[in-house]
């Protein structure tokens, strides 16, 4: 399927937005962020991940390890599949029976996820993490680049901000079932609500963390159906599997080649591959930083992860119309301001002031209940700024590259722009660590975590500065010329 791809240069973009919105085949597309995202917010961010590190592991610094060692082999993993996976898909057709393989990978894995109880195996855990996190890494690869061929240009960063903030619905009613009525508190044997939880759940045994597992197996099986049933496929090639495969290498190496004559979109790539690092490093680590900060428990911390999840369902809604009067390029460069605003006022908060003593809390009594002290609520309301900000500059991040490729060429582009989200995601961690260890020797230990994140403003500044220079793609990156170039470029 081949949808002529129309804009409006320099005015206002049709009504192309509502027109992709009214049609099954689009919401079907939609569905499948709506599918993935409780696996990340309830099994890697929220329940199950902060459940191996304190209570399946023998201590904490294991169980660190082990995740962070998780997380780092998935991460390169993912980024040496993506493109030539792409680049295969493209050659391939049809993109829905990788995703279903990738699909009966993930579900199986999260299942056997309940069987991690505390003394089992680390190694074993980690691996069924290391298998879904795979899987549905490369599932999403697949599911973005189907987006040029289903709707027009000036929809794609309409359709998709909203595909973004469904997803983060999916996964805020993930998190608020398993906390309300499955994972309960080993210390009170109650849930978040205060039930005991369903299914007689022990929590001594971290049955509530571990049911995290099959209930996003579950929900990912149920909800990604609608876009096996309503979202049409590409049509069968003439390759034969082994010489689509052996073309996927040589177009992803001929997609690195071709680069050199995309300066726009080359550049683009850069930019994310900067500035992503800082969006991970700010999401992976601002929490911990307020926990460390003012002696958040887990409760408080779930509690400024469901506020961040809100932020950027409304972000996404706003970035939505934002990208489709002003462009992609305009969302993502206002949500990375944003992110360097919000950054640099969470470093600038200590426990008596904030905005580097602009504001003096001292002497101000706390209000009591959750985040009491006056310098946690204005650390939430940069943590908002956060959450309004990294949901539109990831959405329009995609809709950025769809609007820059033709439709049969999106698989391998689309790996290759995973691969600039995930090569160096391990920098923006590393640089804060290494920073805070040098500051410490020379600070006291709040004052050299402040100077830590500060090294993740350099990576979301230089991604901006970068992409001051890139044209928007809505200009368009070449004519037909120099797009036939490109072409055989790829084919050398």
């Amino acid at each position: 399927m081949t949808t002529t791809m129309t804009s409006v240069p320099g005015g206002r973009p049709s009504s192309g937005a509502r027109a992709a919105l009214a049609r099954p085949a689009v919401w079907g597309w939609i569905s499948f962020d709506f599918a993935a995202q409780p696996f990340f917010t309830v099994v890697i961010t929220f329940v199950f991940g902060p459940y191996f590190v304190s209570q399946l592991a023998p201590d904490p610094a294991t169980g660190q390890t082990w995740w962070a060692g998780a997380g780092t082999v998935s991460a390169l993993t993912v980024a040496v599949l993506a493109p030539i996976l792409g680049a295969i898909a493209d050659g391939a057709g049809p993109r829905k029976p990788f995703i279903a393989a990738f699909a009966l990978v993930k579900i199986a894995a999260l299942c056997l996820l309940w069987t991690a109880a505390p003394g089992s195996s680390l190694l074993a855990a980690a691996t069924l993490v290391i298998l879904a996190t795979i899987a549905a890494e490369l599932s999403i690869v697949l599911n973005d680049a189907m987006i040029p061929q289903l709707v027009p240009k000036e929809a794609v960063g309409v359709v998709s901000n909203v595909a973004w903030g469904i997803g983060y619905v999916g996964g805020l009613i993930a998190l608020f079932a398993t906390l309300f009525f499955l994972a309960a508190s080993p210390s009170t044997g109650l849930t978040v609500a205060g039930l005991h939880p369903l299914f007689d759940l022990d929590p001594a045994t971290g049955e509530g963390a571990r049911a995290t597992g099959p209930l996003s197996a579950l929900w990912y099986l149920v909800f990604v159906l609608p876009m096996f049933l309503l979202v049409p496929d590409r049509a069968p090639p003439s390759l034969p599997a082994r010489g689509a495969v052996r073309r996927g290498f040589d177009e992803f190496a001929g997609t690195l080649r071709e680069l050199r004559a995309r300066p726009a979109l080359a550049r683009f790539l850069i930019a994310r591959l900067l500035y992503q690092d800082g969006v991970n490093g700010v999401l992976l680590l601002g929490g911990a930083f307020a926990a460390g900060l003012f002696g958040w428990s887990i409760t408080e911390s779930g509690v400024f992860g469901i506020m961040l999840v809100l932020a950027a369902i409304v972000g996404c809604g706003f970035a939505g119309v934002l990208d489709r009067y002003c462009g992609s390029k305009a969302v993502v460069m206002v949500s990375i301001v944003s992110l360097i605003v919000a950054t640099v006022g969470i470093i600038s908060t200590t426990t008596t002031s904030s905005l580097f003593g602009l504001l003096d809390f001292t002497g101000m009594q706390s209000a009591g209940g959750f985040f009491a002290r006056p310098a946690e609520k204005v650390y939430l309301l940069f943590g908002g700024l956060i959450g309004i900000a990294f949901g539109p500059v990831q959405a329009s991040s995609r809709s950025w590259l769809a609007q820059s490729v033709a439709v049969e060429e999106a698989g391998r582009w689309f790996g290759l722009y995973a691969l600039t989200g995930r090569v160096t995601s391990f920098l923006a961690p590393l640089s804060v660590a290494v920073v805070t260890g040098i500051a410490a020797s020379l600070t006291g230990p709040t004052t050299a975590s402040r100077i830590g994140m500060a090294a993740l403003i350099v990576f979301l500044v230089a991604g901006f500065l970068v992409l001051l220079t890139t044209r928007d793609p809505r200009r368009g990156e070449w004519d037909n010329a120099s797009l036939s170039a490109g072409s055989d470029a790829s084919r050398s």
